[in-house]
């Protein structure tokens, strides 16, 4: 059994932060953060709305291009390192919000990979025959645990969520193969230190010392990204036969321009061939390939029998990718 996609969706907050009116908030300017990261805005999500609440809208419009019906589905995975609540996970509310009352619903936490994590996982249910139909989604708001006392940090994130229907399918374009891989010797180079059990919620330290808070190492996650992806990359090419010259477009994981940059000349993927996003949301984490391959999508940049890579990188460290015959 081969295993399509036959639907892509994505949502995204309405109010836009751009780096002109970071400019106003922050010791920064619209030039450090365009050179850095090649980032000129992001959305950010607004009071009474929440990860739940995007990656329900992304579903809907996934579901509506599938043309299938929420009843349908037999299971939701949901990648994200910001759910409404530590539990229940998201994807529950979501299967709530949807009235998918027949799915077998979870969370995903692999960060950045999140979304990758989640087509793997879910390519094995169907091609084992769990499962016929996949709703896999990738849902943040970052904004909520950035801070936005740290010009590092603050101006690399955005809100917003995608999301793809997977079915099983006799044809011959399908989900090639995924590839996932973890190197959790790195897990302290980027992760968010407070509300868990090691800096609980309730201890006033995590608050006082802002432990709340998402904390990088920015130039050692880029060497490890990089690395990462491209070793990702290969893996998938290698796996189906294929060379970089084969592949139609990749969307990689949008975390910084430098970075696709420098992973796309290491794999000897020209820059027409890469999609890139960035500039609008900024990083998004599980959320970013998703919404960048629902934009391709519905622009009419991917065609039938087009070879697209996906590939990313995230805290953990996780990494992995995906190899799509369209």
């Amino acid at each position: 059994m081969n295993v399509r996609i036959t639907g892509t969706g994505s949502a995204l907050p309405g109010k836009i932060l751009t780096n002109a009116e970071l400019e106003q908030l922050i010791d920064t300017t619209d030039e450090w953060i365009t050179t850095r990261t090649g980032i000129k805005e992001r959305r950010i999500a607004a009071d009474g709305e929440y990860t739940s609440t995007f990656a329900a809208e992304a579903a809907r419009r996934a579901l509506a291009m599938a043309g299938i019906q929420p009843e349908e589905l037999d299971l939701i995975i949901l990648g994200t390192v910001t759910p409404d609540f530590p539990f229940p996970s998201t994807a529950c509310i979501v299967q709530d919000l949807l009235g998918a009352t027949n799915a077998t619903a979870f969370d995903l936490s692999a960060a950045c990979s999140g979304f990758i994590f989640g087509l793997s996982i879910a390519e094995k249910y169907i091609r084992t025959g769990a499962a016929r139909k996949v709703l896999v989604i990738g849902a943040e708001i970052l904004s909520r645990i950035v801070d936005w006392e740290d010009r590092n940090t603050c101006v690399l994130f955005g809100d917003g969520a995608g999301a793809v229907i997977l079915e099983g399918s006799e044809g011959d374009h399908s989900l090639l193969s995924t590839h996932t891989f973890s190197n959790g010797e790195y897990w302290n180079l980027l992760y968010q230190q407070g509300s868990g059990s090691r800096n609980p919620a309730t201890d006033s330290r995590t608050l006082d010392e802002r432990r709340i808070y998402l904390a990088m190492a920015g130039n050692d996650v880029f060497k490890h990204a990089v690395r990462g992806m491209e070793e990702a990359a290969v893996k998938a090419l290698d796996a189906n036969g294929l060379t970089s010259s084969d592949i139609s477009l990749m969307i990689p994981h949008q975390a910084n321009r430098r970075i696709i940059d420098a992973t796309a000349k290491r794999l000897g993927v020209d820059s027409d061939r890469v999609f890139v996003n960035l500039h609008h949301y900024g990083n998004t984490s599980s959320a970013s390939i998703p919404i960048a391959l629902d934009e391709a999508n519905r622009q009419g940049t991917l065609k039938p029998a087009n070879k697209i890579l996906l590939v990313a990188f995230g805290g953990g460290f996780t990494y992995g990718s995906a190899l799509i015959d369209w």
